[in-house]
Parts: C-alpha cells; structure tokens; sequence
C-alpha cells in the first residue's frame, strides 16, 4: 500500500528553500558591502532591495499557497501560482528534498497532493466528453488474455483487477477513458481527445511528469498501490477516481445548455 500523500513536507521543503533564498541573497548583499571599491557604493543598496522585493514575493507566494491548501478556496492568480509550483518549484524542491535525503517520490508523491488541492480550489468544471481518464496498463492483470491497451471495452468485468469498476464507472458517466503504455502514447491521446480536464492514475514518477507536461491543462492525479511491486498488478482507490470525476463534472442541466445549437 502506497504511503500516505503528506501535504505538510512539500509546504516544509517550500520553507526551506525561502531559508536558502535568504542566505543566497544576504551573501549577494554582503559582498558589495564589503567591497565598495569593486562595486561602488550604491551597489550594495541595490542589492539591499531586490533582496526585499524577492523575499517577499516568494514568502507570498508560499503563504497563499498554504492558504489554499488549508482553506479549499481559490484566491486571484492561484491559477498562475500553479503554473510557478509546477515549471518552477517542483524540480528545485525534488533537487532540496534530494540533498536533505528525502526520498524523490516521498516529495513528487507530496506534489500531486499539493497540485490537486489547487485543482479542486479552482472549481474546474466540464462535460464529461471533455474529461479524460489516463490508466496505466499495468493495473490490468498480467495473466489477463484481453489485452486493454487499446480499448478499454475489451474489457470482460471479472472482478479480478480495478478496471472491472473503472470503466463500469467510465461508462456511467460519460467520461472518456484511455490506457497510456507510457509517456508518448499518452501525449498523443491529449493531442488528439484535447481534453478540458484530466483525470490521471499512475505511480509518483509519472504523474508528477505528467501534470508539468500536461500545464495548463487542470488533472487530479490518483496514485497506484503497488502490492506485487513496480508495474506490476497494481491497485488503485476506486472511490478516489469517481470522486475526482464527479467533482470535474458539470451539472446535467448546464452540460444540455452548453451543447444547444446557437440560434440562427
């Protein structure tokens, strides 16, 4: 069984890295400060106020992002401070998470628990023939003689594996449903279904990979349990598909409303 995602260390690691920043930049103000015949008088000034004006966009940046998360609701530019986690932070926090000897997916594992609470606080919202479903194949069991990875409908439902409830779930709802064999194939399908939100599960490394490829596209990402090891057999929480599903759709009604044919 997968570990528990923990919220709280990809927040502390964002902590951290405010720390180095601040030592960073505190070194960059010494050492005009020291040496003015090399850098001029003013320079150590300069210095003094970029120092400021980063630190605080960065403290603020990492508090409203604790806001969010604690409190479920979206402020004016969360969707932007998104973008800044994913193209920004994730990489610099993994590299910090690695030097103080934490694990890669303890902090990526921490990520897409972070990423879905700003998903979820964004009120996403689509029809379901604008939702995707991303399965890796190796949820299937291996010994299983219907081969999936190219329909989802060849699927018997025997119970044996999760893909019995997932795509009785699919079809119940409306939603697209696909199995990617790996990074490539899923690109493809993104740039073919050009879906409006995605709902992916598979392991931390690819789904970390996945949410910063996919940007801006909003995804919930649902972890696999690895019961018989690394792609092989694995599990996944059911229940935690369906809710991120239900929480993407759009109400009946307005989903009707929107595939009305404009008046002439």
């Amino acid at each position: 069984m997968a570990n528990r995602p923990r919220k709280r260390l990809f927040i502390g690691l964002l902590f951290a890295l405010e720390a180095a920043v601040v030592l960073v930049l505190l070194l960059l103000w010494l050492i005009p400060s020291l040496g003015h015949r090399y850098f001029g008088p003013g320079f150590s000034g300069f210095m003094g106020w970029a120092m400021g004006i980063l630190l605080i966009l960065v403290t603020l940046g990492i508090v409203t992002l604790v806001g969010i998360i604690a409190y479920g609701r979206e402020v004016p530019g969360a969707r932007n401070l998104r973008g800044v986690l994913i193209r920004f932070f994730l990489p610099v926090i993994t590299a910090l998470g690695t030097f103080l000897g934490i694990s890669k997916d303890d902090v990526r594992r921490s990520f897409v628990e972070i990423n879905n609470e700003l998903v979820r606080s964004g009120s996403f919202k689509a029809p379901p023939k604008r939702i995707l479903v991303l399965m890796p194949h190796c949820i299937q069991r291996d010994d299983c003689p219907h081969r999936i990875t190219v329909n989802v409908r060849n699927c018997r439902q025997c119970g044996r594996c999760d893909f019995s409830k997932l795509t009785e779930i699919a079809e119940k709802l409306g939603v697209e449903m696909t199995v990617a064999t790996g990074g490539t194939l899923a690109r493809r399908v993104i740039v073919e279904t050009r879906p409006e939100l995605i709902v992916a599960v598979a392991c931390e490394r690819d789904l970390s990979s996945g949410i910063v490829e996919t940007y801006p596209i909003p995804v919930i990402g649902v972890l696999i349990d690895r019961p018989e090891g690394p792609c092989f057999n694995t599990r996944v929480n059911v229940q935690k598909v369906q809710d991120a599903l239900e929480a993407f759709l759009l109400p009946e009604q307005t989903v009707n409303e929107r595939e009305k044919p404009a008046a002439l």
